[in-house]
């Protein structure tokens, strides 16, 4: 990978696994992660942080290409920023809903829209969006049950937010890929009791995640934009080696 990385949601998690990845990769020129707070946190000399991008505000586009160079051409935008807010059939939450909705499904097509039109994607460039196999519902069973209505649909609608995005941005030569990066173990997940499944479902670290995701991001391009990715192959078992791209699961390309 080479060139400029734009990381939306780059303080903790995947994203910050990605940001510290991609910035000791000697053939990126710059990393550039985006913060909801006014303050910048302590990173590599190579991150540059764009402050207050707040996927909740409808100002989120205009906030985030604001703060970048006018002449900056991106290689590869990564939106890696989610919540998670539990739920059960006897306890739905409106404002929690709203919030995923709003974060997963509404921001990426603004914040997109606006790198677009100001000139910082173009032919060759990558758009990568975080998504999560929760959101096929092809691969919901009857085993697993209901609940967390924001979370899964959410999850869902930017699946096809992504395959819209991808129609749009072909004649471009801009390419749109969803990816699951995989089960893992994230303050997010225990958040909601997710850590007892840890074990069980092969979860992996956003370290780990991160450099099969970057592996995968290598090799896309064009032919594949609009196409539903997990990195990690159909189940996250094993663990990945710490050479990026050195015998990592064979992706699986995953159905709606």
């Amino acid at each position: 990978m080479s060139g400029n990385i734009l990381i939306v949601g780059a303080t903790r998690g995947l994203g910050a696994s990605l940001r510290d990845l991609y910035a000791s990769n000697p053939s990126v020129i710059n990393v550039f992660g985006t913060t909801r707070s006014d303050s910048k946190p302590d990173s590599h000399p190579k991150v540059s942080w764009i402050t207050e991008v707040d996927l909740l505000k409808s100002n989120v586009g205009q906030k985030l290409v604001s703060q970048l160079p006018s002449s900056l051409k991106l290689s590869t935008v990564i939106v890696t920023a989610g919540y998670f807010g539990f739920e059960s059939f006897d306890t739905p939450d409106w404002d929690k809903q709203v919030q995923m909705y709003t974060t997963s499904a509404i921001a990426p097509v603004f914040l997109v829209q606006q790198l677009v039109k100001a000139g910082h994607l173009n032919e060759g460039s990558k758009v990568i969006l975080g998504s999560s196999e929760s959101g096929s519902i092809t691969l919901r069973h009857e085993k697993e049950g209901g609940g967390n209505y924001g979370h899964h649909a959410s999850k869902t609608a930017l699946n096809m937010v992504g395959k819209l995005l991808s129609l749009d941005l072909k004649p471009m030569g801009i390419a749109v890929g969803l990816v699951h990066p995989g089960f893992m173990r994230t303050d997010m997940t225990r958040s909601v009791g997710f850590d007892k499944y840890w074990d069980d479902g092969g979860a992996v670290t956003p370290e780990e995640a991160a450099k099969s995701l970057a592996s995968f991001i290598e090799e896309f391009d064009i032919n594949k934009t609009g196409e539903y990715w997990a990195p990690r192959g159909p189940r996250d078992i094993g663990t990945a080696e710490p050479v990026l791209g050195a015998n990592l699961p064979t992706p699986l390309q995953l159905p709606w």
